[in-house]
C-alpha cells in the first residue's frame, strides 16, 4: 500500500510500509506496573477478557505535581466531590469508567460515582444521571499503584458527544493521580454532589483530570479491533488548542472518522513534557516504560501513532526547579527508545505509525545542535523502514518559505505547539483508511 503521488504534490499523506496489513490479529495485553517501574495494577477480569469493550477517551495518568499552575494534585480531596468532562469518540448503548491510583500513596476510597450527559458546564441533562457500581457495590477502595473499572452501566452515548464524570471522594485521599494539561475545565464541590443535576455546587475549577482515566462503551456495533491510540508529549495532549474546544489533533481525527460515517475509538496518551527515554517527576513516566501501560491496556487497539522525542532533544541537560537536571539524549539513544516502542506494539499485534518530528525554528528549543537532532530523528523514521507506516506532521506544518519554522497560520504563538489550524491540518494528513 503507497500514497506516492499524494506524497509528491504535499508531503503530508499516510506514507505506509509494505508490512502495515502484515500484522496478526492477537490482543493487547492487559496488565500493568505502577509508579515509575514499581507496584501492580489491579485489573478487573472482565477487562482482560471481555473483548466487546472499547476505548471511547481515555488520558494517561501522572505523578502529583504542579510545575506550571496551580492545580489540586498535590493536596488531593477530603469531602469533596470532583465533576470532569470528556468527549467519547465512539458510541455504545453501556459505558463504564476506569480510575487511576497509579501514584497514590495509599488506598483511594471512592465513596460514589455517577456518568450522565453534559449539559452546560458543571451541569448535566434532566434524567441522565446514572450511579455507577464497582463489583455490585456503590463505593470502591483502589489500592496505591492500582486501577479499578466500574461495572457496565446501560448508557447509551453517540459518538463526539460530551459525558460528564463525577466522582465523591469522602475521605481524605492524599495526593492525587491527575493528568496536567487536560485543555478542559473540572469543577470540584464541597460535600456530595454526585446525584446534582444544576452545577450551582461546583464553585472551584481546574484546567486538569483526577483519577479518572478512561472511559470505555459497548454495544450498538458487533466488536471489532478497530481503536487508535495516539501516544507522544505536549503536542498529542493538545497544549496551544483551546480550552473546552476539543481542537486536539486527535480530536480532528476522531471528527474525520465521524464525518466518514465509521466512528471508532481514538484515545489521547500525551503527556506535556513527556520523553522517550527519561522519566521527569513532573512529565510523567518515559515513554518507553509507560507505553506498555498506556497504550498497550487499551481493549481493541489497532493502530498507535507515535510522535514523541522533541522533549529528549530540548530537554536535554535541562531542570525544572526541584527536579535532577535530565541526561543528554544522543540520535542514537533516542533511535533505540523509538525502536523499543516499535517492538513492544509488535510483541501485543498492534500496528505503530511514526510521526516526525515539527518544527522549532524560533521556540525554546532552537539551537543549532537540536536542530540537527531533530532533522536526523527524522531521517531516520521517514527512512528506515521500522516503522509499519509514516506520517509527515513535520512537512504538514513546517512554513514552506522556511521549513525548520512553523507556518505563522499553525502557530500557537511559542513556535513549538500548533494552534488549532495546526492541529487540524495533521488530522488532515492521516489516512483513514490505512488506520
Amino acid at each position: 500500500m503507497t500514497f506516492t503521488n499524494s506524497v509528491r504534490r504535499t508531503g503530508v499523506t499516510l506514507l505506509a510500509a509494505a508490512t502495515l496489513t502484515a500484522l496478526p490479529l492477537t490482543g493487547a495485553g492487559a496488565g500493568a506496573g505502577a509508579g515509575f517501574g514499581t507496584g501492580t495494577t489491579a485489573v478487573a477480569a472482565e477487562h482482560r477478557h471481555d473483548g466487546s469493550w472499547r476505548g471511547a477517551w481515555a488520558t494517561s495518568p501522572q505523578y502529583p505535581t504542579a510545575p506550571f499552575a496551580p492545580n489540586w494534585s498535590q493536596q488531593g480531596f477530603s469531602d469533596h466531590t470532583v465533576r470532569q468532562v470528556v468527549r467519547v469518540t465512539t458510541g455504545g448503548t453501556k459505558a463504564r469508567i476506569e480510575l487511576s491510583n497509579r501514584y497514590g500513596t495509599k488506598p483511594l476510597r471512592v465513596t460514589g460515582a455517577t456518568v450522565a450527559r453534559t449539559a452546560e458546564g458543571a451541569s448535566v441533562k434532566a434524567g441522565s444521571v446514572r450511579q455507577l457500581s464497582f463489583g455490585k457495590g456503590r463505593s470502591v477502595t483502589i489500592p496505591a499503584g492500582a486501577t479499578a473499572y466500574s461495572d457496565g452501566v446501560p448508557f447509551t452515548v453517540a459518538a463526539l458527544e460530551s459525558v460528564t464524570v463525577t466522582l465523591y471522594l469522602a475521605e481524605e485521599t492524599g495526593p492525587a493521580t491527575f493528568h496536567t494539561f487536560s485543555s478542559a475545565t473540572s469543577y470540584r464541590a464541597d460535600g456530595d454532589h454526585r446525584s446534582d443535576r444544576d452545577g450551582a455546587a461546583f464553585k472551584e475549577s481546574s484546567d486538569s483530570w483526577y483519577y479518572l482515566s478512561g472511559v470505555e462503551v459497548s454495544g450498538g456495533q458487533a466488536p471489532r479491533r478497530d481503536g487508535v491510540v495516539t501516544f507522544g508529549d505536549s503536542i498529542t495532549d493538545g497544549v496551544g488548542s483551546g480550552l473546552n474546544a476539543n481542537d486536539r489533533y486527535p480530536d480532528e481525527l476522531a471528527e474525520r472518522f465521524a464525518a466518514a460515517g465509521k466512528p471508532r475509538g481514538v484515545v489521547n496518551h500525551g503527556i506535556a513534557g513527556n520523553q522517550v527515554t527519561n522519566d521527569w517527576a513532573w512529565a510523567g513516566e518515559k515513554g518507553i516504560e509507560r507505553f506498555k501501560k498506556d497504550v498497550l491496556t487499551e481493549p481493541n487497539v489497532r493502530t498507535v501513532i507515535v510522535l514523541e522525542g522533541i522533549n529528549d532533544i530540548g530537554g536535554s541537560g535541562l531542570s525544572v526547579p526541584g527536579q535532577p537536571t535530565t541526561p543528554e539524549v544522543t540520535v542514537e539513544q533516542l533511535v533505540e527508545g523509538h525502536r523499543e516502542l516499535i517492538r513492544q506494539a509488535h510483541a501485543k499485534g498492534v500496528r505503530i505509525v511514526g510521526a516526525t518530528l515539527t518544527p522549532i525554528k524560533g521556540s525554546v528549543y532552537d539551537t543549532p545542535v537540536n536542530e540537527a537532532k531533530r532533522d536526523a530523528v527524522n531521517h531516520w523514521i521517514r527512512t528506515s523502514g521500522a516503522y509499519d507506516a509514516v506520517v509527515d506532521f513535520d512537512r504538514v506544518v513546517a512554513d514552506p518559505a522556511d521549513p525548520d519554522r512553523m507556518l505563522p497560520a499553525f502557530d500557537s504563538g511559542d513556535h513549538l505547539h500548533p494552534g488549532d489550524a495546526g492541529y487540524r491540518a495533521m488530522a488532515q494528513a492521516l489516512d483513514l483508511d490505512a488506520l
